[in-house]
């Protein structure tokens, strides 16, 4: 299929890399100074253009720009002339509904939501990382699933079918798994800095990689240790009265992750009633 992509960041570039390499036909791409020269290093020969002449020849546009400007861009690349009936206008994001691109059905292009479920800090790491990952599929109908479904095969990913009003909530659990991880290593790097640890992103480390490799082995609920699901409240209390001496800041960051981790412990029948209630008195406390 000829393929335009709009936005060659990270993730579109990979992805128009992958297609071409499964024999699909790069028709163009947009975006701006950084796009072309990724563009220039990973797609040679392959047009960088302004959005709508790169997208107006496309079967399948890709629209790899950041969430808040998908209904703008296609928008444009509609009143542009950049869009033509029948043509396939998908875009990359996770939270995102199909809805957002609703100009382009008024032109008769169909919508297709397109979402890897991976991170990519760079285009080299992407399209090794796309390989095997799953890619959450939206459309209206079955035929844009299909075609959702045989672009993720010719990338090397492992398509699935995601309602389209499910998407937000969809994306809410990736940002659970990846981007508050991100977060919370943050703020153990700093405290563990301030306690005195020697480099403390390596000390870590091993402790974080036994830990996932443990909620992939074991599960979630029976991988979980610590002071929360032993309902140790005087632990419990330690911590957060040394985190108000240190870093004010997060005590309420603590507090919220202790009460998830004390759901997790009860609903897997690891603490007791009796067990939470004493550690609940105490993050009331600090509440």
């Amino acid at each position: 299929m000829d393929v335009a992509v709009i936005g060659a960041g990270r993730v579109g570039t990979a992805i128009a890399v992958l297609l071409q390499r499964s024999g699909h036909r790069i028709v163009g791409a947009s975006g701006r100074a950084p796009s072309r020269d990724r563009v220039a290093r990973h797609l040679p020969g392959v047009p960088f253009l302004d959005a709508a002449s790169a997208a107006r020849d496309a079967e399948v546009v890709f629209v790899a720009v950041p969430d808040d400007a998908i209904a703008p861009v296609v928008a444009d690349l509609v009143a542009s002339g950049g869009l033509r009936n029948g043509a396939w206008v998908a875009h990359l994001s996770g939270a995102a509904r199909i809805g957002v691109m609703a100009p382009a059905r008024a032109v008769g292009a169909r919508p297709l939501g397109f979402h890897p479920l991976q991170t990519f800090p760079d285009v080299e790491r992407a399209l090794t990382r796309l390989d095997g990952c799953v890619v959450a599929v939206t459309a209206d109908d079955d035929e844009g699933v299909a075609l959702g479904e045989r672009l993720a095969r010719d990338v090397g990913t492992v398509p699935f079918r995601l309602a389209d009003e499910l998407r937000p909530l969809y994306h809410a659990a990736a940002v659970f798994a990846s981007n508050y991880v991100v977060a919370t290593s943050s703020v153990a790097v700093r405290l563990l800095g301030e306690a005195g640890v020697p480099d403390p992103l390596a000390a870590i480390a091993p402790l974080q990689r036994a830990t996932l490799e443990n909620v992939h082995d074991m599960g979630p609920a029976a991988a979980l240790t610590g002071p929360a699901v032993r309902g140790d409240a005087g632990t419990i209390d330690g911590n957060l009265a040394a985190l108000a001496a240190h870093a004010p800041d997060v005590v309420a960051a603590y507090v919220a992750m202790a009460r998830v981790a004390l759901d997790v412990a009860v609903a897997s029948g690891r603490l007791d009633d009796a067990g939470r209630a004493t550690v609940d008195e105490v993050l009331g406390r600090w509440s």
